[in-house]
Parts: C-alpha cells; sequence; structure tokens
C-alpha cells in the first residue's frame, strides 16, 4: 500500500499506541525481542478493528486479488480471528461477499471433529491471514490444514511483519506474501 496513505498511516498510529510493547519478551518463536507487538490490542479495538478490515482488503486489492475474486479469509485461531472478521465486515461495508473461517490447531475430538470452522472451504478460493508474523510457522500451519481440506490458497496476508523470516519462508512454500505495515511504520526499525 501506498505509504503516505490516510487509513494506512492512522492504523499504524494506532498499532504504534496500542499495541507495542517495549521491554524483553520472549515470543512464540522461542527467540527474545526488546519489544512485542500485542495485536489483540488493536485487533479488537473499536477504532482499529474496521480499520484493520478495510487496509487489509485494500492490501489485497493492491497487490492483485480482488475481493471479488476471493471466497473466504482466516487462518489459525486465535490472531487470524479477529483480522478476518474485520475483513468480512468491511466486505459487507463495501457490498461484497466475503466468508470468514477459523483454522484450530488440531482438529475437534468431538462433536463435528473439524479442524476448520465456519463454512466449508472445499474448492474455495481463500486468503490465509495473521496478525502478526515472526516466523511464518502459523500462517504455514492454516495453509496446511485448508490444502488437506480442498481450498485453494491465494495468498497469505499480514497486519505486521517483524521482517523475522516470515516472509522468506512463506514465499519459499509458494505463497504470495503481503503486509501491511512493518517496523518501521511502527517506529522499530
Amino acid at each position: 500500500m501506498k505509504k503516505n496513505d490516510p487509513q494506512l498511516m492512522k492504523l499504524a498510529e494506532l498499532v504504534k499506541t496500542l499495541s507495542v510493547v517495549h521491554g524483553k519478551v520472549t515470543l512464540a518463536s522461542g527467540k527474545e525481542s526488546d519489544f512485542y507487538v500485542d495485536m489483540r490490542r488493536a485487533t479488537l479495538h473499536h477504532e482499529a478493528a474496521p480499520l484493520i478490515g478495510h487496509v487489509m482488503l485494500d492490501l489485497l486489492e493492491e497487490n492483485g486479488f480482488p475481493v471479488s475474486e476471493i471466497d473466504a479469509v482466516g487462518g489459525l485461531t486465535m490472531g487470524a480471528d479477529p483480522v478476518a472478521t474485520a475483513m468480512l465486515h468491511a466486505a459487507a461495508a463495501r457490498g461484497l461477499s466475503l466468508d470468514a473461517f477459523v483454522v484450530r490447531k488440531e482438529a475437534k475430538d468431538h462433536g463435528m471433529k473439524r479442524q476448520i470452522e465456519g463454512p466449508d472451504v472445499a474448492g474455495k478460493r481463500v486468503v490465509v491471514l495473521e496478525d502478526t508474523s515472526t516466523t511464518g510457522g502459523s500462517p504455514l500451519q492454516a495453509a496446511q490444514a485448508l490444502k488437506a481440506a480442498g481450498a485453494e490458497i491465494l495468498a497469505v496476508a499480514v497486519v505486521v511483519d517483524r521482517a523475522t523470516g516470515a516472509k522468506e519462508k512463506i514465499e519459499a512454500a509458494g505463497y504470495p506474501y503481503f503486509a501491511a505495515l512493518g517496523l518501521s511504520d511502527l517506529g522499530l526499525s
């Protein structure tokens, strides 16, 4: 997206204010960092969440993935869930149809015993989402489950890329990778 886009600039400011936590933390990857980007503070915020939906739709459109050609979005629970919901609502506000799905880490052992919740993804064109990406493991785990369920994975899109190898790993797996914001957008580079 264009770095001077007013929506993107507003989102960057909200993420910087709401989500960036300074201090030593251990990331899900096991690596240590001097900061943490707690995206749920933004993806579940009354002002940031709707903006995330529109920014992510615009990101896909600008990279050659019109929403009209995408059936559904989602990813590994829990980071992707509010992003997918925000996109579903943003698409509806634009008069477009876009479903969302949730990928569990493993299939439930009761009920319908599903790993992917929501509308059936078999034969559907989907985009895998993540709120913030470090190693790319979560989107790739979701992609594996979606592929097994018969979905066609068009791309992986994240709100914040930490520039720690996720892009390279996901692209090496054969998926286009897009991020709305990078560390420099948050004053962290």
